[in-house]
């Protein structure tokens, strides 16, 4: 196994990039969603809620962005550990993560520099629109 590293907190331009790129991918598809992105110490760099977003989403964004970088890997691999039952149950009662998709790490050559969080829809939609984010930086 890898190990990824941690590296310089990512930009305030890229995070509008990511921003700006996931924003799209939500419009296109007529979801509201909140986007909210981190860097690499999980503390919070911008927060962007569309139009008509559900406020329970404000939260939901920064968990999932927080448990990205936190964890160093999308939290859609706790979401399916959960849903696969069993012992995946027991992330349950990890403080602080967040097992629902819609998070992923961004990395600048190789090391975690920051990660965004998507909420607003189902967890599939946060995902792609988190995806669609992610891509400005991850390529």
């Amino acid at each position: 196994m890898q190990i990824i590293e941690y590296g310089p907190p990512i930009s305030l331009a890229d995070v509008k990039r990511v921003i700006e790129a996931a924003e799209t991918e939500a419009s296109t598809n007529q979801w509201a969603m909140v986007i909210a992105v981190v860097d690499g110490t999980g503390h919070l760099v911008a927060l962007h809620k569309m139009d008509h977003a559900q406020f329970g989403s404000i939260a939901i964004a920064q968990a999932k962005a927080q448990t990205a970088v936190n964890f160093k890997r999308p939290t859609k691999v706790f979401e399916e550990a959960v849903a696969q039952g069993g012992l995946g149950l027991r992330l349950l009662s990890t403080q602080g993560l967040c097992p629902l998709e819609g998070g992923i790490p961004l990395l600048g050559d190789g090391k975690v520099i920051g990660a965004i969080g998507v909420s607003g829809a189902q967890s599939t939609q946060d995902g792609q629109v988190a995806m669609a984010g992610a891509r400005v930086i991850n390529g």
